[in-house]
């Protein structure tokens, strides 16, 4: 009789673990689905363009839907600190693409300046464009339209060695020699 009883408290015990390990699975993911929709509901709002602010400790992807929204209104000041958030936590894919949006939303406002001849505030923005291509290149060497992305800015502004001067002057022959940093706006097929 005994014996029955043990085996029997131990299939109450069980079934009692089971039953409080299924609430608790059904809780996570009731929770995770709340959670979920919330996100893409933010996230179907900024790409239909409502500017709605996105936590800074949100999950990556409604903040990068938010960098996303920024970039494609020119706003790069707000759009950096996401930027960097996605740099150091997000997937190397996830944060490559994060860094190519940036590099793209940069490198059109340089050539909106370029097209009206204002070279002065285009030679920074493709500066920066081109080390957003370098960096998803970084993070995903396959990627072939930041490849190709570079390469424009590349032929806009050129990365040339900095001469060193230790202090001293340039002769006036060197000087004239130098090229400029923006050798003009490419046209057509290579």
């Amino acid at each position: 009789m005994m014996r029955a009883t043990r085996r029997g408290d131990f299939i109450l015990v069980a079934a009692s673990l089971l039953l409080v390990a299924s609430l608790c699975a059904a809780g996570f993911f009731g929770v995770r689905l709340i959670l979920d929709r919330r996100a893409n509901g933010d996230i179907a709002a900024l790409a239909a363009g409502h500017d709605i602010p996105i936590a800074s400790d949100a999950r990556l992807e409604p903040l990068f839907a938010r960098l996303v929204f920024l970039t494609t209104r020119d706003r790069f000041d707000e759009a950096q600190p996401l930027m960097n958030r996605i740099a150091t936590s997000a997937t190397p894919r996830l944060a490559a693409a994060a860094f190519y949006d940036l590099a793209n939303a940069r490198l059109r406002v340089a050539l909106a300046h370029l097209e009206s001849n204002e070279i002065d505030p285009a030679v920074p923005l493709v500066r920066l464009a081109k080390e957003g291509y370098r960096r998803a290149l970084t993070l995903d060497p396959g990627f072939w339209d930041a490849k190709y992305n570079l390469d424009i800015a590349m032929r806009l502004v050129r990365d040339f060695p900095q001469i060193e001067t230790s202090g001293e002057e340039i002769p006036p022959e060197a000087a004239k020699r130098l090229w400029t940093d923006l050798p003009g706006v490419p046209r057509g097929l290579p």
